[in-house]
């Protein structure tokens, strides 16, 4: 069923055109709403597991993407995040992808904050870790980590690497040049959204993409936690 609705979904991109596009756009989020929404209530339904999750998270994903297509953007639902925790609920159906094509996935978090909008987020991971798997192969990590107030999210393969520098693919596939570099240019544009970055680490083997965002700032504390004065 989610092989069909991706289908569906890629089919509808092809026949935008010109004039039409925001209608077929809005025919096409119609038409494909409607079995998303039926799919995720069927899975809110059944008993929770890992693999559900998995699937879940990858519908609501799939209905933001059909909302972009459709140029309709809703505010996003920004607040402080918990990068172990959210890397942590798209691992099974990373685990799924990568075993699927013969590739070893691991992922190794350490507690971090940033402020975005967690489906957002994991939006642009996905992007990054799809692609490591698809085009890199071999051995997927991703990992998290904290410096001098930087998240830092790596993706690394031990593929080929990139075809072509990532500024390079990045502008080629804003400006429709070309049929690749698109998941990058997601995960590129909800870095800057969010005040980060998409760059690259150089690599003797394979690729390394580092999702760079600012660390959240801790919460302030509460008057009553202060230590009050005693008077003389």
């Amino acid at each position: 069923m989610i092989a069909h609705l991706v289908w569906a979904l890629a089919l509808s991109t092809v026949h935008i055109r010109g004039r039409r596009r925001l209608v077929d756009a809005a025919r096409a989020r119609h038409e494909v709403r409607g079995p998303l929404c039926t799919a995720q209530l069927a899975l809110d339904g059944l008993e929770r597991s890992a693999r559900v999750e998995a699937i879940g998270l990858e519908l609501r994903r799939a209905a933001l993407a059909l909302d972009d297509l459709a140029g309709r953007r809703d505010p996003d639902a920004v607040e402080v995040v918990d990068v172990d925790a959210l890397l942590r609920e798209g691992a099974p159906a990373w685990h799924t992808l990568a075993a699927a094509r013969g590739v070893e996935f691991d992922l190794v978090a350490s507690p971090a904050s940033v402020v975005a909008d967690p489906l957002r987020l994991l939006q642009a991971c996905g992007n990054l870790v799809a692609n490591a798997i698809e085009h890199g192969g071999g051995h997927v990590r991703v990992a998290a980590s904290v410096d001098a107030g930087r998240v830092g999210i790596e993706v690394a393969d031990l593929g080929p690497g990139l075809p072509a520098p990532l500024s390079a693919l990045v502008a080629a596939a804003r400006g429709r040049r070309s049929a690749r570099g698109h998941g990058l240019a997601i995960a590129s544009a909800i870095a800057e959204r969010y005040g980060g970055r998409l760059f690259t680490i150089p690599s003797p083997r394979g690729a390394r993409l580092v999702l760079d965002l600012p660390e959240a700032a801790p919460a302030p504390r509460s008057r009553s936690a202060r230590p009050s004065r005693s008077r003389s």
